[in-house]
C-alpha cells in the first residue's frame, strides 16, 4: 500500500519550478481538487500567475505574502521586514497544512526563503512532519537542502542550459512573469 500525499521538491538554478508547481495545480483543478499556493517570496510584484490564478477559484487559492524580491532590483525594504513576513508566511503555512481543507499546498520560494535566512530550516521541517497523511505538500525554489531532499518523496531539479538573460534579453510579460 503506497502513501496517499507526498512531498515534492522543484530545486535548482534553471527556470521552471513555480510552474511547475502551477501546472500541478491545473491538472488537480481538473479534477475538483483543493489547492492552496502560499508565495514567499513574490508577493509585492504583479505577474501573470496574480491573475490567472482567479481563473481557477474556488479551487486554488494564492496567498502572495513576500515584499517582492529580497536583495535585488527595485528591493529597498530592511531584511527584518523580510523576515516579519515570512514569519506570517510560515504561520499561514502551518494553519493551511493542519486545515485538512486543501489536497496540495504549494509552499513557492520556500527553499530560496532558508536560503536567505528568511525561515529556519526547522521550521520547514515541522511543516512536513505534521503534513496530514493525504496532503501533497509541494517545496519550490532554488538551494533545495539535504534535509529536505532526504523527506521528500520527488524531488526534480530544473537545470540552466541556456537563457536568454545571459544575451541581455529582458524577461518577458507571458513567459517570465
Amino acid at each position: 500500500m503506497g502513501k496517499d500525499g507526498f512531498v515534492i521538491v522543484y530545486t535548482g538554478k534553471g527556470k521552471g519550478k513555480t510552474t511547475a508547481a502551477l501546472g500541478m495545480a491545473l491538472r488537480a483543478v481538473g479534477y475538483n481538487h483543493k489547492i492552496c499556493m502560499i508565495q514567499f517570496i513574490k508577493g509585492s510584484w504583479h505577474y501573470g500567475e496574480m491573475t490567472s490564478s482567479k481563473r481557477l477559484e474556488p479551487e486554488f487559492e494564492l496567498t502572495a505574502i513576500g515584499k517582492g524580491f529580497v536583495g535585488i532590483m527595485d528591493d529597498k525594504s530592511p531584511i527584518e521586514d523580510h523576515k516579519k513576513i515570512s514569519d506570517e508566511a510560515l504561520r499561514i503555512a502551518k494553519e493551511k497544512i493542519q486545515s485538512k481543507k486543501y489536497d496540495i499546498v504549494i509552499l513557492d520560494e520556500i527553499n530560496y526563503a532558508i536560503n536567505l535566512n528568511l525561515v529556519k530550516l526547522d521550521d520547514v521541517l515541522d511543516l512536513i512532519k505534521i503534513k496530514p497523511p493525504k496532503l501533497n505538500l509541494v517545496l519550490t525554489g532554488n538551494y533545495a537542502r539535504d534535509e529536505i531532499i532526504e523527506v521528500a518523496d520527488l524531488v526534480t531539479e530544473m537545470r540552466e542550459i541556456k537563457h536568454p538573460f545571459k544575451a541581455g534579453i529582458r524577461a518577458k510579460k507571458g513567459i517570465d512573469f
